[in-house]
């Protein structure tokens, strides 16, 4: 089955077109950073304008790029929450309107519900059921039960802020540009992860959540004393960093102590984080089950695993207006 792909959920404008859920024919992104750096976050009315003045162009692109049309495709998989309401409209009205002016049937995909499948995009080996997902983005933090693409359970979740979010906000404290996640990446990989002792959640045993904001908190107070005179900025980042991936790391092997599962799975944008990327995988050698990370331009938002998800789970025609829901029912939060 070949689909087009749209993702318009945040202030990315995604367009792709997918094979049978795996094969990325095409996979067309245009961030907006240089409109929303001035105002160190994204500007919901902003984002919105900007996809309605990219998005039609970036179909075109996409299906010029996987040499088809329109008409060549099978159908129209399209995000439709969660994510800021004004982008979501952009790109579920487009899709819409395609789907009624073709004829195509046309899927609501829940936006962590393609995140969980970037890892079976253009790659041979996939994630066999029943696997262990850990998505972590700028707005969730969550680990996920995946035994089919129609069964998922969240059994753990952050109690307050997403890592992304945590990532992003103390960038700016530190006085790094926008998008604050890469630039605090980048800048750690000059700085002792062990230089500044940030505190780590840790909740009762055996309990799974997640919390960021009293290490954001633990940050902002450093910052503002005497001890950070003597600690470069990279330092900090670094140790900033490490607390972060030693929190998630701990819930995927707490997790994995619990209950057995074929494989593990890092999804969202941080999963892009090279630091945890690679603690990651370090968990699933140390347990002898395959690690699976998506290729970083599958990490942020993108639309093709919009497509893939849809072309597991498209249960939804959004043409019927009766049935159109911004936040598909899904077990996410």
């Amino acid at each position: 089955m070949l689909l087009l792909g749209i993702e318009t959920s945040c202030d990315d404008t995604a367009t792709a077109v997918v094979r049978d859920g795996r094969a990325v024919l095409s996979n067309v992104s245009t961030n907006q950073d240089e409109f929303h750096s001035k105002y160190g976050g994204i500007v919901p009315e902003i984002a919105s304008r900007r996809h309605a003045s990219l998005l039609s162009a970036a179909i075109d692109d996409a299906l010029d790029r996987a040499g088809t049309s329109l008409d060549g495709i099978d159908g129209i998989a399209v995000t439709a929450g969660p994510g800021l309401i004004g982008s979501l409209v952009v790109g579920v009205a487009t899709a819409k309107a395609l789907a009624f002016a073709t004829g195509k049937p046309l899927y609501a995909v829940n936006h962590l519900h393609g995140h969980l499948f970037a890892a079976f995009l253009d790659t041979e080996a996939v994630p066999p059921y029943p696997f262990l997902a850990l998505l972590v983005s700028g707005g969730h933090s969550q680990l996920v039960e995946v035994e089919s693409p129609s069964e998922l359970r969240v059994i753990a979740k952050t109690r307050d802020d997403a890592a992304g979010e945590a990532f992003d906000k103390t960038a700016r404290l530190l006085g790094l540009p926008f998008p604050g996640g890469p630039a605090l990446e980048a800048l750690a990989r000059d700085g002792n992860p062990k230089a500044v002792a940030f505190p780590r959640y840790r909740p009762e045993p055996g309990a799974l959540d997640l919390s960021f904001s009293g290490l954001k908190t633990s940050a902002r107070y450093f910052l503002a004393s005497d001890a950070a005179k003597g600690v470069s900025y990279a330092d900090v980042a670094a140790s900033f960093q490490a607390a972060i991936v030693d929190v998630l790391i701990d819930r995927v092997e707490r997790a994995l102590d619990a209950r057995e599962y074929r494989a593990i799975v890092l999804s969202g944008g941080v999963a892009a984080n090279m630091a945890l990327a690679t603690a990651f995988r370090r968990v699933g050698d140390s347990r002898g089950i395959p690690a699976f990370v998506p290729e970083r331009r599958f990490c942020t938002d993108n639309a093709a695993m919009i497509a893939a998800a849809a072309d597991r789970r498209g249960d939804l025609d959004l043409r019927d207006p009766l049935t159109l829901t911004a936040n598909p029912n899904l077990p996410f939060g």
